[in-house]
């Protein structure tokens, strides 16, 4: 067989369902090996939705998603989307053709050295120089991008390999380890940590949702009577309607999750990652202990001094902890879950008009499921979402927080609906990130992939504006023009609203749900609201 028969084969025999991307000259053979395969290959409209669509597949299935470009300018534009997968500890394989081998050591057409390229961006980056090593590489690719903490891997395929005939070899078996059980010392080392503190605090991080540890985490905070607070990625890992969710950490000011952190004699760091939300923002107390349990070691840093690690299967440590440490008895911590629960719901009936954010979010989370998924973009709108949505299961709000790269939104909501077919997917975007992958209407109509994309809508870069203003009290250069969306959406062949009024956010949001169509949803925004709040964190007083 031909060496890219191989390839597809390997695929395959990973459990690949899809694959995301646009075909060039350079992978001419692999496309046409697909059409022999069960494989289905989503075209997209540009190389970077591709990579996107992978990396929201890749966090939601726990499987690496799949990108394919061809060489040069076609790799390249995977490079947004591959950086914020690696980052976001999403799994994903980038595949990019490549020009012959027997051009690669001069100067030659659309040539980059991708290997180097892909490197700092990537756990494992490999070019294919014989079809022998095909099995070996796509083995391997799949197994690093997959093991904790999980990232992309790259792979470049020269065209003149992949047309070689006469291949005479086989998928590998497919082999990942375990998680390593939590060593019993450190086990009994935290028990006792926590049975003596006075107010210990949890911090559930990504690596939670990706170790399927979420029940654990339910199961562990309530025997011990403990709160927690999520960090952006982990937003659901506990459901914010129960009784010890605290809210999400992660705004970059003095919160009221801080003030729960700051109090806490002890802080729980389960499924932690300091690249999310860096501990110098949230280790005020140098006399706090911190106990770290996750897949990997803790990593060095003088704000991040671990008390007890305990490395391995996050779902049996929180047990092992659970099974011999102490209930906590009170709720010292009550008077802040009132304060953020007031502060959740305040604007529940506001009808001013454009909506402001709480009022947006409240209608979005009235209309979902427990399970339905939004995926948010970069942008104001994100630190809305992070603090005011009320996700009630792991994996069901899709932030970017590690890399952050904004336009992941729409391609995200294809790529959920497309991984979990039965709930809703709805892409939250400001009106500056959906423009920027906008073409990827034209894949979701294409292929009747049924999304909801609300476009909160201010003329704006919203985020940068709120900086300026908080930092100078003036804004420089933020200002743009849109489309009118509705008649954009109609032009691709999909649902047009706008929201005229406040009252008719919620019937709009119902409806665009029972049109199991691409919808786009034009709500316009008071964006006034972002200076309110973070005067009200400046002054947070800690409620008792």
């Amino acid at each position: 067989m031909k060496a890219s028969e191989l390839f597809v084969k390997c695929l395959e025999n990973e459990d690949v369902e899809y694959i995301f991307g646009i075909p060039g000259e350079e992978n001419l053979d692999v496309m046409d090996a697909l059409l022999d395969s069960d494989i289905k290959f989503i075209l997209t409209r540009h190389e970077q939705g591709a990579a996107f669509m992978a990396d929201v597949y890749g966090r939601l299935t726990g499987k690496a998603g799949v990108c394919l470009a061809t060489l040069g300018p076609g790799a390249t534009n995977l490079v947004t989307g591959v950086a914020d997968a690696n980052m976001d500890r999403a799994p994903i394989v980038a595949i990019a053709g490549q020009a012959s081998t027997q051009r690669l050591h001069k100067e030659s057409h659309q040539v980059l050295n991708l290997v180097k390229l892909f490197e700092p961006i990537s756990k494992y980056s490999t070019q294919i120089l014989t079809p022998d090593v095909i099995p070996e590489v796509v083995r391997k690719a799949f197994k690093v991008a997959e093991a904790e903490k999980p990232g992309c891997s790259f792979i470049d395929f020269p065209e003149n390999i992949a047309g070689m005939e006469n291949v005479n070899k086989k998928p590998l078996k497919r082999q990942s380890p375990l998680p390593p059980q939590p060593n019993p010392i450190k086990v009994k080392q935290a028990a006792d940590i926590i049975a003596a503190a006075k107010f210990p605090v949890i911090i559930a991080g990504n690596g939670v949702v990706r170790s399927n540890a979420s029940e654990a985490l339910e199961d562990f905070a309530s025997k011990l009577n403990i709160p927690v607070s999520t960090t952006f990625m982990a937003k659901g890992a506990l459901p914010a309607d129960h009784d010890l969710a605290l809210g999400t950490i992660g705004l970059q000011a003095h919160d009221y999750i801080s003030c729960g952190i700051d109090r806490a004699d002890v802080v729980i760091c389960v499924g932690y990652d300091i690249v999310e939300y860096h501990p110098y923002l949230w280790n005020h107390n140098p006399d706090t202990k911190i106990i770290h349990i996750d897949t990997q070691a803790a990593e060095v840093d003088e704000n991040y001094i671990v008390e007890a690690g305990l490395i391995g299967d996050i779902g049996q440590a929180l047990s092992g902890i659970a099974a011999i440490s102490k209930h906590h008895s009170g709720k010292p911590f009550q008077g802040l879950q009132e304060s953020i629960k007031t502060n959740f719901h305040e604007y529940d009936e506001d009808a001013n008009f454009p909506v402001k954010p709480q009022k947006i979010l409240h209608d979005l989370r009235s209309a979902l499921g427990r399970e339905d998924i939004i995926i948010s973009d970069v942008g104001a709108h994100k630190m809305w979402i992070a603090r005011m949505y009320e996700a009630l299961s792991p994996n069901s709000c899709i932030i970017s927080n590690g890399f952050a790269s904004m336009g992941i939104a729409l391609p995200g909501a294809i790529a959920a609906k497309l991984a979990r077919p039965e709930q809703v997917a709805v892409a939250v975007t400001g009106d500056a990130g959906f423009l920027m992958n906008v073409q990827e209407i034209e894949t979701a109509v294409r292929l009747n992939i049924p999304i909801i994309v609300l476009i909160w809508n201010d003329g704006n870069y919203g985020l940068i504006k709120w900086k300026q203003e908080n930092q100078f009290g003036r804004e420089s250069n933020i200002s743009f023009t849109n489309p009118d969306f509705v008649k954009l959406a109609e032009s691709f062949g999909a649902k047009g609203y706008r929201i005229e009024n406040t009252d008719d956010l919620l019937p709009t949001l119902q409806q665009a749900i029972k049109d199991n169509t691409v919808v786009l949803i034009d709500c316009p925004v008071d964006y006034s609201e972002n200076l309110k709040l973070t005067q009200e964190l400046g002054e947070m007083v800690c409620p008792t």
